[in-house]
């Protein structure tokens, strides 16, 4: 199918399978918030709608190790019990869930890669918490590391910039990359020392020759637009002098005020206003290439409002 717009997002059931049960934060029905808010304010007509593409074992793991992923398999047929501490419990076809997220942003990367658009949105993605070997805060597998990995391993492509403006850490990302001088990491994140998970101090800037490439900005718990917009100037210049080939960006929308969880107090604007300068960049540096993927946020009108902000953001940046 011959593309109509520069822009997709990813939408369907099987991406809305990546869910905990109703009563769980991480719940069914932010997919449909999203679907629903999008439709609403007729974005869907100036974006191509691509159905979810489920991956390979071999894909998952570029990044996670054989073991766990085998662990992984085992609980999903059972759903049963919990794949880490207690934060990540397993459900019944979980492993073929985590195949669609992983695998509908590999694909959104092909299509990026091979011209056919130029910026890809994923609203059930950006499931940053999973290590390697571990699930992580309702994170079975970590498509933000499986796709650095891809983007290395079958496009060639190593200069990689990784955008992260949800609450929490990306802590699964950092600390995977933490000495690869290649991944050029910015996260704005609640201060660890209120939120999970802990990490993510100023000082934490990368490791051996990776030492420098990567930004940790820690906010203060109600933390709001104007304090993130005096902060964002150096986040720019900092991926500006990393020169990437192709850019990441994880927005989730519980750095959103109300959100149930955390304690930020952005409006979608952070995130439309972001999205608009990651663009920009991607524009002067690797072809206008950005994915863009949904993340945290647990309050549906939050969602409702800030994920098709940063969609918005995406076909305006494409027309300008």
């Amino acid at each position: 199918m011959k593309a109509k717009h520069s822009c997709c997002v990813y939408l369907g059931d099987e991406l809305a399978r990546y869910a905990f049960g109703e009563d769980h934060p991480f719940g069914p029905h932010r997919h449909s918030a999203f679907s629903k808010a999008l439709h609403e304010k007729a974005l869907d007509q100036s974006v191509d709608i691509l159905k979810p593409v489920a991956t390979t074992q071999e894909v998952l793991e570029l990044f996670h190790e054989h073991e766990y992923i085998e662990k992984v398999k085992q609980l999903s047929k059972s759903g049963g019990g919990f794949l880490d501490q207690g934060d990540t419990p397993a459900f019944i076809g979980m492993y073929e869930a985590a195949l669609t997220v992983a695998g509908t942003v590999c694909n959104a990367i092909d299509r990026l890669v091979n011209n056919e658009y130029t910026r890809a949105f994923i609203p059930i993605a950006g499931l940053h918490h999973a290590r390697r070997h571990t699930a992580a805060g309702f994170c079975v597998v970590n498509d933000c590391g499986i796709a650095i990995e891809y983007l290395r391993h079958k496009h060639n492509i190593d200069r990689i910039a990784y955008i992260d403006i949800d609450a929490h850490h990306g802590d699964g990302v950092f600390y995977s990359f933490e000495n690869d001088p290649d991944l050029i990491f910015v996260d704005f994140h609640e201060d660890g020392r209120f939120l999970y998970p802990g990490t993510g101090n100023a000082a934490e800037s990368g490791k051996a020759n990776a030492a420098g490439t990567k930004l940790n900005i820690p906010m203060p718990p109600g933390a709001g637009n104007e304090i993130f917009m005096q902060l964002w100037p150096r986040a720019e210049a900092f991926i500006r002098a990393g020169k990437p080939e192709f850019i990441l960006v994880q927005c989730g929308a519980d750095s959103i005020n109300g959100d149930p969880i955390t304690h930020m107090a952005y409006t979608e604007y952070v995130h439309k206003y972001v999205t608009t300068n990651v663009c920009r960049i991607a524009n002067a540096f690797c072809g206008g290439r950005v994915v863009a993927l949904g993340g945290g946020g647990y309050n549906l009108d939050n969602i409702a409002k800030t994920w098709p902000a940063v969609v918005s953001a995406m076909i305006d940046a494409s027309s300008a």
